[in-house]
């Protein structure tokens, strides 16, 4: 067997494997939907990532019991879905509920992207976590069968209304349960927290329009007011829009906007960190709340300042801003997010190091 290395500690193969994965990602440009290249690719290289995961623990690999009864029926859970997985046909004329997923990640103006990277991301969170998914040894808990059928039947309740995110929940329910069957109670809540991020591969589709809709028009107000104090006195808020006195130019807060839009990956952005970086329950939670008030944040300073520009320079440099720097609202809320964890990681350093002296004395 080949052990070599590369620089940063990559082996042959898996070099092979981020090829494939970067094979994957290329092709799920738009400019490749429809075309039957994108799902066999992305499964491959998913599949070489949990090749490369079993050889990075390799130890945990060997120690770990059922495997083979593990993946029969995972392969048999992903033939259920890829056969009759999806009902929706005259949207995706196609039975699989993967060429469904695929379809709604790569169509055009979709804001669920990033559902194709959380499972490589969760894979990488299994190896972060991989001493303590064996510990204590793990097997068979029949229990975990519950889950399977809970899995199913939301399943076949979406598939019956023709709600294939509901099918896509059961899906990870099931599977989840089929490592809870072949590995016990314990393994299911130590792997609690990465597959709880594989719930943010289901598509939203229109399902959070209301709750954005309010989101937009709290920006709009909250923007205007700011132009209010000085900024651009004469500015009017209708709904959405906010036009000059003139009303010949108009910025809206529309559903597109980065922060509004991808408010779901900010979210999980922060869900992230806050389970990697915090032992505290209280502070992940944190973490995950603040995602809603940055991206509110973000949009805030973002139309300011293209306000701002407008004012200043006039309405084409006002419109420049507003299209080619809406990056702005996401480094915006990133870089609030990073000044939290850093209050919440003072906090926690803090109350260690009194229950260490607590111990010591």
């Amino acid at each position: 067997m080949n052990n070599k290395t590369l620089p940063y500690g990559l082996r042959p193969h898996e070099i092979g494997c981020l090829i494939l994965a970067a094979a994957a990602f290329y092709f799920t440009d738009e400019k490749f939907r429809g075309t039957p290249w994108p799902i066999p690719l992305f499964g491959a290289a998913l599949a070489g990532g949990v090749a490369v995961l079993a050889g990075r623990c390799r130890e945990e690999w060997y120690a770990l019991p059922n495997k083979f009864f593990f993946f029969a029926l995972a392969a048999a859970w992903v033939a259920l879905f890829v056969f009759f997985g999806n009902s929706t046909l005259g949207y995706v004329h196609s039975p699989s509920l993967f060429a469904w997923l695929m379809d709604s990640y790569t169509a055009p103006e979709s804001d669920g992207q990033y559902g194709l990277i959380i499972p490589f991301v969760v894979l990488a969170l299994f190896w972060w976590k991989r001493r303590e998914l064996v510990v204590p040894p793990a097997g068979l808990w029949w229990p975990g069968i519950v889950l399977v059928a809970l899995g199913l039947g939301l399943h076949l309740a979406g598939y019956l209304v023709q709600q294939s995110q509901l099918s896509t929940l059961g899906f990870f329910i099931g599977l989840y349960g089929l490592t809870g069957l072949a590995w016990g109670r314990h393994w299911l809540k130590a792997s609690f927290f990465p597959y709880f991020l594989l719930a943010f591969c289901v598509p939203t589709g229109g399902l959070l329009d209301g709750f954005t809709f309010k989101l937009r028009l709290l920006v709009s107000w909250i923007v205007a007011g700011v132009a209010h104090l000085g900024l651009a006195p004469d500015l009017v808020r209708e709904g959405t829009q906010l036009f000059d006195g003139q009303h010949t130019f108009a910025y809206e807060v529309a559903a597109a906007c980065s922060g509004i839009r991808s408010i779901v990956a900010l979210l999980a952005l922060m869900t992230i960190y806050g389970f990697v970086a915090f032992m505290s329950p209280w502070r992940r939670i944190t973490m995950m709340l603040a995602a809603l008030p940055l991206a509110v944040l973000g949009n805030v300073v973002r139309l300011c300042v293209t306000i701002g520009v407008a004012e200043t320079f006039g309405q084409n440099a006002g419109k420049m801003v507003e299209t080619k720097f809406g990056f702005v609202t996401f480094a915006v809320a990133l870089g609030c997010a990073f000044l939290v964890a850093r209050w919440l990681e003072k906090g926690e350093l803090a109350a260690t190091t009194r229950k260490s002296k607590a111990t010591l004395t």
